[in-house]
């Protein structure tokens, strides 16, 4: 009991000006905690019960009331996790309002005044969580009515991208009463009368309903406005109205042991509340607010322009010191959003400024495009003086190199190489390389805008006999790219070919010409390859609906398309591997997906996933049917290609269990 002594030593020192009730309180305290530090016991189960209401003012459910402030208490601490994600507070409210944890409590003040007869509902989803273990109390909505019933009918369903079918997460969703006073412009004028958001799986659903006819929406609401109001928003809507109702229905309920173990299923009985699988897709509608990005000029020989959204037209430029239309080449994106202006005049180029006026068009606040012009002044970021010095340091390291070797040993390989830094030469890049499947063509990049092609100087050979002989080609310009030539050819698997295009052959705008480059090229052999067959049920033969075909790879980027002809789509010349499906309607046969109107009342083009992976094997031949229409959309992609992956869902953590374990 030495410690025991320690202690009324220091008791008698520190607390003898105390009284001696005071004196022994104290000691007492400080001697059960020494006491009690010398082996630290267990310190108990750990909490497993979620969080439990133990009042509320004004009482969940609750009619005629007219209080704006809310108080929820619990019986434990607790916290509100992702808040301004999962607490959703419907009717909308045009001012925010304040929603927070105060230990054991949830206070919500409304700011905005209470709508007569409405029914108020504030969800939680799965927000709310005991504040020592995490223990989630599951889904909770506080709702009261102002007036003298409550409604308690509720809409559901799932949002999904228009475009890939991926689930949507976070997007509000909401309803307008098809009634009497109903029309198409209350979503672009008017707020949604009841909101809900989407959870990771892009499911929703909308409390607090009144029992009526509905039309659902979708919208990525940029201002808080809860109305469609600007083309940057993205949006899904239906013209169906749907009815709600509900019945009596039962459903499995899971009891767990522990985390792994199920302790048994029970049927339980609900209300079931319709619709309950409303599917919406959601796009963005064309003609999205343009401006100018931003700005590039990486060397002195071009710059590029990038603008938020497509362009009908290239923008005017008028050069300052200089005539802009013998100046510059632009070299433009399908839709005018990434323009690269190449500098063909030297003196221009050279210049440590270029400065000239560009007139575009821009979308200002009230969402109307009106033209702009913007006086642009451009420094790139790397000098001709710069480059120059580069070169001649490379040049230099060239020579010394080549020095080296020719005193170790004359004649060796590479001594009479030109060197490749004596001169800036037109560079060009192969795609897709070395070697080609026997359905492609040879596409060549050149690192400037091409002027001009000696066809004479461009040489193409197959291996015959083991020799190189010359074959028939043609080496032509990409339409609408002025940096890229094509070469086809009659591949033959297994092939070995060699494309050699001459020193001088090709000459560049700005001045530069190509340098010998010879590429040796093979064609890969049949047997690396296997087919996929596909077969659409329900398409009809002769049937005029064009209906593109895609296959994805595990990125759900295309690798191969086809146009089906009377319901069946052919893909040769695949690798191993598998494959995922895709497919749109095109309505319009303008060979590309599109996307939806509001103002025409027009949805996005349909989209269809194969539910599963295609394996292919090599020298295999695969025939698939598909029935696109069988399976309901919020089905068809697979998980495996699906970005947007379900949330979490919350549960005990059952450490008292795996705690016992632990000491087994």
């Amino acid at each position: 009991m030495n410690i025991l002594n320690k202690l009324r030593a220091q008791f008698q020192k520190v607390f003898a000006p105390l009284s001696l009730r005071e004196g022994l309180g104290i000691g007492l305290s400080l001697l059960f905690v020494a006491c009690a530090s010398i082996g630290t016991p267990d310190g108990g189960p750990y909490d497993e019960t979620p969080p439990k209401v133990v009042q509320s003012t004004p009482k969940n459910k609750a009619t005629n009331n007219n209080r704006r402030k809310i108080n929820i208490l619990f019986d434990e601490y607790i916290k509100i996790e992702n808040a301004s994600e999962k607490v959703v507070v419907s009717p909308p409210q045009k001012e925010m309002p304040n929603i927070r944890t105060v230990g054991k409590q949830v206070k919500i003040d409304l700011y905005d005044s209470l709508q007569a007869n409405t029914t108020y509902t504030i969800d939680f989803s799965d927000a709310i969580v005991d504040n020592n273990e995490g223990n989630p109390m599951g889904q909770y909505t506080f709702s009261f009515s102002t007036g003298a019933t409550i409604d308690t009918m509720e809409v559901s369903g799932t949002i999904l991208n228009a475009e890939n079918l991926e689930p949507i997460k976070g997007m509000l969703v909401g309803l307008h009463a098809a009634d009497s006073t109903f029309h198409d412009s209350l979503f672009t004028t008017t707020p949604l009368i009841r909101v809900a958001r989407t959870n990771g799986s892009g499911r929703f659903t909308i409390k607090g309903v009144k029992n009526g006819r509905y039309r659902v929406y979708a919208l990525k609401d940029m201002d808080g406005d809860y109305a469609f109001s600007q083309k940057s928003e993205a949006l899904a809507f239906d013209t169906t109205v749907f009815e709600t109702m509900h019945r009596p229905d039962i459903r499995p309920d899971t009891l767990w042991h522990d985390s792994t173990h199920i302790d048994k299923i029970r049927m339980v009985p609900f209300i079931h509340y319709y619709p309950d699988k409303i599917v919406l897709r959601a796009f963005l509608e064309d003609g999205q607010e343009k401006h100018l990005l931003k700005t590039e000029r990486q060397t002195p020989d071009n710059f590029t322009l990038y603008f938020t959204a497509p362009q009908d037209s290239l923008p005017r430029i008028e050069g300052i010191g200089f005539d802009a239309e013998k100046a510059l080449l632009p070299e433009h994106s399908l839709h005018n959003d990434t323009i690269t202006y190449w500098i063909t005049d030297t003196a221009v180029a050279y210049a440590d400024t270029i400065k000239f006026n560009m007139t575009f068009p821009e979308t200002n606040e009230v969402g109307i495009d009106t033209l702009r012009t913007e006086l642009l002044e451009l420094v790139p970021k790397t000098t001709h003086a710069k480059l120059e010095k580069e070169r001649l340091r490379n040049s230099e390291e060239w020579e010394k190199q080549r020095e080296k070797q020719l005193k170790k040993k004359k004649g060796a390989k590479g001594l009479n190489e030109e060197n490749p830094y004596e001169h800036t030469y037109l560079s060009q890049q192969i795609k897709p390389g070395s070697t080609l499947d026997p359905n492609q063509n040879l596409l060549v990049i050149f690192s400037e805008p091409i002027e001009e092609v000696d066809i004479n100087k461009v040489h193409f050979r197959a291996y015959v006999d083991s020799n190189y002989v010359d074959a028939p080609f043609l080496f032509e310009p990409v339409e609408g790219q002025i940096r890229q030539y094509r070469l086809y050819a009659e591949w033959e698997p297994q092939g070995k070919y060699q494309l050699t295009i001459d020193s001088m052959a090709v000459k560049g705008a700005l001045g530069h010409y190509s340098k010998k480059v010879t590429n040796e090229l093979r064609v890969r052999s049949l047997n690396e390859y296997g087919a996929i067959f596909i077969h659409l049920i329900g398409v009809e033969e002769g049937d005029t609906t064009d209906f593109i075909v895609q296959l994805l790879n595990k990125g759900d980027k295309p690798v191969a398309e086809q146009k089906a002809v009377n319901g069946h789509a052919d893909f040769f010349y695949l690798k191993p591997g598998d494959y995922y499906l895709r497919m749109f309607i095109d309505t319009n046969q303008n060979g590309k997906w599109d996307t939806g109107e509001y103002s025409s009342m027009t949805q996005p083009e349909e989209v269809f996933y194969f539910p599963r992976p295609i394996p292919l094997r090599a020298r295999f031949e695969v025939e698939q049917d598909w029935n696109f229409r069988s399976i309901e959309p919020t089905k068809q992609k697979p998980l495996e290609i699906t970005k947007q992956k379900a949330d979490k869902e919350k549960s005990v953590k059952n450490r008292n269990s795996e705690r016992e374990k632990a000491k087994k």
